[in-house]
């Protein structure tokens, strides 16, 4: 295979800089977190300026972990707005690379490929990426990282290991070059897809290194991994064969639908029914919109008692819908499987099984036509409804009841407020 060249760009602490941009600050040396105010101390910071993290303050840490002498600015999550900035980003990559060559790997990371881009601007990776992160700061004063690499994998190791602590934020790699510098890092779970399970079955084997991942006998990563072994031992080569246009090619035969909520407090069993009653018809209001019917519903559950393990359960239907009578029903029914009397909860998952498309799904011999329509026809008034005036223009009696959650979660994206206030903040 031809040697490609690829960069991947990641917003530096995108949610507090877009923040510190907001204030006119200086993401570089603002002190400012991203958390919700009217939450608890417990609640955790989304986002971490630089200067805080130079400081000790941990990303991704709850409030209270922050040390008291330390003062910094509190920014209320605005969801909304970092969409809008991140939309606004990459129409930048758009002016250099067509969006073939794009693969958005979240809100705030990208990979480009290049290749073919770079006897065209004449210039090298390296260039061609420094032009694109001065773009970015020009035109929206966000700092950005970048890793370039002959593949996807060594241009994302570039970025996380080398470009996020060098003090220039570039970092570049090709095979030889990953051997030579990053064969004996550690730890393992500085690498991509390389988690702390992982990482302590490896070690278990006595392996703390990519080099000993590549030096290692294949079949017993494999007696480890299953075919995962494969990619890893790709990875601690330095190799991957998977382009772009792989990634926008695949189709995944099986789909599913998902919904989780951390909730504020313990809740009991008869409050979490309400929780998982507002999540389901949520849900297959989704499937309903998208014309998808689903087979089964799994229900997961993490308990207050931190002792006792997650518990999950799952409910098939008579035969593939969308019906929300049927899917709540269906989740209630798994929810009580699991979920004793005394128990208490603190996240549930709910998840719809082999999504597929509505024509293709084979209706049950006893399913009523009539009951069925009936239902089709109230669905789509309620969806019209949601989508003309808001989706708490109407609503269940069980969001109205203590402890219902689905009002104040339709004004948020992604678990978190969607935004309002210009600043939501105050100096701690």
């Amino acid at each position: 295979m031809a040697e490609r060249q690829y960069l991947c760009i990641d917003l530096k602490s995108f949610y507090a800089s877009v923040e510190c941009v907001e204030r006119g600050l200086d993401p570089m040396k603002a002190d400012l977190i991203v958390a919700d105010p009217e939450r608890c101390e417990t609640t955790i910071c989304l986002a971490v300026s630089p200067s805080l993290k130079k400081r000790g303050v941990k990303n991704r840490c709850r409030v209270y972990e922050i040390p008291k002498g330390i003062k910094y600015i509190m920014a209320e999550p605005r969801m909304q707005l970092y969409i809008d900035y991140s939309a606004e980003i990459y129409s930048v990559y758009l002016k250099y690379i067509s969006k073939d060559d794009i693969h958005v790997y979240s809100i705030d990371e990208a990979f480009l490929d290049v290749t073919d881009y770079l006897s065209l601007y004449k210039m090298t990776a390296r260039e061609l990426g420094e032009k694109i992160r001065e773009d970015i700061l020009k035109t929206v004063g966000i700092p950005a990282a970048c890793g370039i690499g002959t593949n996807l994998y060594l241009a994302k190791i570039a970025l996380d290991i080398t470009a996020k602590h060098s003090p220039i934020f570039l970092g570049e790699l090709d095979e030889k070059s990953y051997r030579e510098t990053l064969w004996d890092h550690r730890p393992l779970t500085d690498f991509w897809r390389i988690g702390a399970g992982t990482a302590k079955r490896l070690e278990d084997r006595g392996i703390f290194t990519m080099r000993q991942i590549a030096n290692c006998r294949e079949q017993t990563l494999y007696d480890l991994f299953g075919v995962d072994a494969e990619i890893m031992i790709d990875h601690a080569w330095g190799r991957e064969p998977t382009l772009i246009s792989d990634i926008k090619n695949y189709k995944t035969q099986s789909r599913s639908l998902s919904s989780g909520q951390v909730l504020s407090r313990n809740y009991s069993q008869a409050e979490g029914e309400i929780i998982v009653r507002e999540m389901a018809d949520k849900l297959a209001l989704e499937l309903f919109d998208e014309e998808l019917v689903t087979h089964s519903v799994t229900i997961s559950l993490s308990f207050g008692d931190k002792e006792k393990p997650m518990a999950r359960a799952t409910e098939k239907l008579l035969s593939p819908t969308s019906s929300a009578e049927q899917i709540i029903a269906a989740s209630v029914k798994a929810y009580y499987r699991i979920m004793g009397k005394n128990d208490y909860i603190r996240k549930v998952n709910i998840s719809l099984n082999n999504v597929i498309s509505e024509p293709f799904a084979q209706l049950d011999f006893y399913f009523d036509e009539k009951k069925l329509v009936k239902e089709k026809k109230q669905m789509q008034a309620v969806s019209s409804i949601k989508k003309k005036f808001g989706k708490n223009a109407i609503l269940r009696g069980t969001d109205l009841k203590e402890g219902a959650t689905m009002r104040e979660r339709n004004a948020q994206i992604g678990g978190h407020k969607s935004g309002g206030k210009r600043y939501g903040n105050e100096e701690k």
